[in-house]
């Protein structure tokens, strides 16, 4: 009979039946991986069983191919650090979601278990100039290469200089010196200070989060031809709303 216990972050958590769950963590061994939580839609484990908490998980089938059964002990309750901050409970909610609908099932992904979990401590430290959004796009770029598209950033992709990069190109994902797009520099995404970019006319934070959004609009979600998920329109529509017209 298959089985395992590991360490273990919830990503999603889905009513089935009457008092069930099926919910998706991801683990270092395991990757993205489901299980049937039985009395999942109970007050007992509503506290629980919530996108970004760390848990143990253990799961169990007949076969391995089969849902199996999972169950999960509380660890640390992490959105419950930021009930009062409804910008860091969306970066919380929009990772989880770009975990479970960017991921393959059942493959190892210990970088991105401990580059999420390093995420999360990210976000919960006091900083009133949020500038843990820097470490939140990173961290979307490090997904993006996990999906299988790596964005360089590093040259320029018309001159092969390493400096005065200010675009990207939205086709290739490659940067862009400033002065080097000719006709097409207003087609181009811009590339963040904190990226490397020199001539950022938005929001560092704003343009991060519209550089690695376009990617996984276009190249990840459209390939199975689903929407990128509520809660990363949810994340990027806050950070406008706060830092929109602003530039750092």
């Amino acid at each position: 009979m298959p089985e395992w216990n590991e360490d273990a972050l919830i990503l999603s958590v889905r009513p089935h039946g009457e008092s069930s769950a099926v919910v998706s963590v991801l683990t270092v061994g395991q990757g993205r991986h489901a299980g049937l939580v039985r009395g999942g839609s109970s007050s007992r484990l509503r506290g629980t069983l919530q996108p970004g908490n760390l848990v143990q998980a253990s799961w169990r089938a007949r076969l391995p191919e089969q849902l199996g059964q999972m169950t999960l002990e509380l660890g640390k309750s992490v959105p419950a650090q930021f009930l009062d901050d409804p910008l860091r409970l969306a970066g919380l909610a929009s990772a989880c979601a770009l975990l479970d609908g960017t991921l393959p099932e059942r493959e190892s992904q210990p970088g991105l278990f401990e580059g999420t979990v390093a995420l999360f401590e990210l976000l919960a430290i006091e900083d009133a100039e949020n500038r843990w959004l820097e470490g939140y796009v990173r961290w979307e770029l490090g997904l993006l290469q996990a999906a299988g598209f790596r964005l360089d950033l590093a040259s320029c992709a018309v001159t092969g200089m390493t400096n005065r990069l200010a675009h990207v190109s939205p086709k290739s994902g490659r940067a862009v010196a400033e002065g080097e797009a000719g006709e097409f520099a207003g087609r181009m995404l811009v590339l963040p200070q904190f990226l490397g970019g020199v001539a950022c006319n938005r929001h560092d934070f704003e343009a991060g989060l519209a550089l690695t959004g376009h990617f996984f609009e276009r190249r990840v979600f459209a390939a199975h031809h689903v929407d990128l998920p509520p809660q990363r329109r949810r994340l990027a529509d806050l950070v406008a709303g706060i830092y929109g017209g602003s530039t750092v």
